[in-house]
């Protein structure tokens, strides 16, 4: 059986509520769970000790017994530093495409001249 600890979607609409559950990979996101290990409240503040809580024994356990964490999650591990930090893709999605650097570089190379012009 693969298992997962991911968030389980809680709360009336836009004000969500999560909680850190261990689940059957195949179950619906909000669906059947095996075990609670803890809450995440995404409407706190970063700082509030309350925004995420762990049962970091329980986590262990799952995760001994190979439990994969989702990105998510893996990132509350990696803050409570349970788990390594992990290299994460920069997919560069806010580069101009071709055409437009192209038309950037143009429009450089005529101020450049027109200000070498003056």
């Amino acid at each position: 059986m693969a298992m997962k600890i991911r968030l389980a979607r809680g709360g009336s609409k836009k004000r969500p509520h999560y909680a850190v559950v261990a689940a059957d990979s195949r179950m619906a996101r909000d669906g059947r769970f095996i075990e609670k290990l803890g809450t995440y409240n995404p409407l706190l503040a970063k700082d509030d000790e309350r925004r995420v809580s762990l049962d970091m024994e329980r986590v262990q356990y799952w995760l001994s017994q190979g439990a994969q964490p989702t990105d998510r999650v893996s990132r509350f591990l990696e803050a409570a530093g349970v788990a390594p930090k992990k290299e994460r893709a920069n997919m560069k999605k806010a580069v101009p495409g071709k055409k437009a650097q192209e038309r950037a570089e143009e429009k450089a190379a005529k101020a450049a001249e027109a200000a070498a012009e003056e």
